[in-house]
């Protein structure tokens, strides 16, 4: 399993080109050989971008459901829209297609914010509201999720 650590800032150029920093690649570096894969989150306005075995593995659980169940079968297709195959150019960059620049708002100034094992990728201003956001109480929230995730551990924080 792949743990990506780290939240980085970048500039897009006119063609949708992002420079990863040397923390990053690093990282990543693993990872080159096999490429990425880059789709629209499900959740929020931004995109994940997947190591291929990362990827993998996902697919693997989506091929599970039965394509004969209509729910699936939209569930599916609406997951996998826009999914892109995605290699870093000669100079380390990384290529957004046009399609999901539009779809995540990317323009100029980007947020490179790791989600374990993915990367999500996000337009500044979206990302600092997204992270700001006041409706969520974060304590709370992470009191639900992560309140009885004890199994095996010795509940030291």
């Amino acid at each position: 399993m792949v743990n990506i650590i780290g939240t980085y800032e970048c500039k897009a150029d006119v063609k949708g080109r992002l420079v990863l920093s040397a923390a990053l690649k690093k990282q990543l570096s693993p990872m080159l050989q096999e490429g990425f894969v880059l789709k629209r989150s499900v959740f929020q306005p931004c995109l994940e971008l997947y190591p291929m075995s990362e990827w993998n593995i996902l697919m693997a659980e989506v091929n599970k459901l039965n394509r004969f169940v209509k729910k699936n079968n939209d569930f599916i297709r609406r997951f996998t829209a826009g999914v892109k195959i995605i290699e870093l150019d000669s100079s380390g960059r990384l290529l957004i297609p046009k399609d999901l620049q539009t779809f995540a708002s990317i323009t100029k100034n980007v947020v490179l914010s790791s989600a374990v094992n993915i990367i999500e990728i996000w337009d500044k201003d979206n990302y600092e509201k997204a992270i700001d956001d006041a409706t969520v109480d974060f304590a709370d929230l992470a009191e639900d999720v992560m309140g009885t995730k004890i199994e095996g551990g010795d509940g030291i924080s």
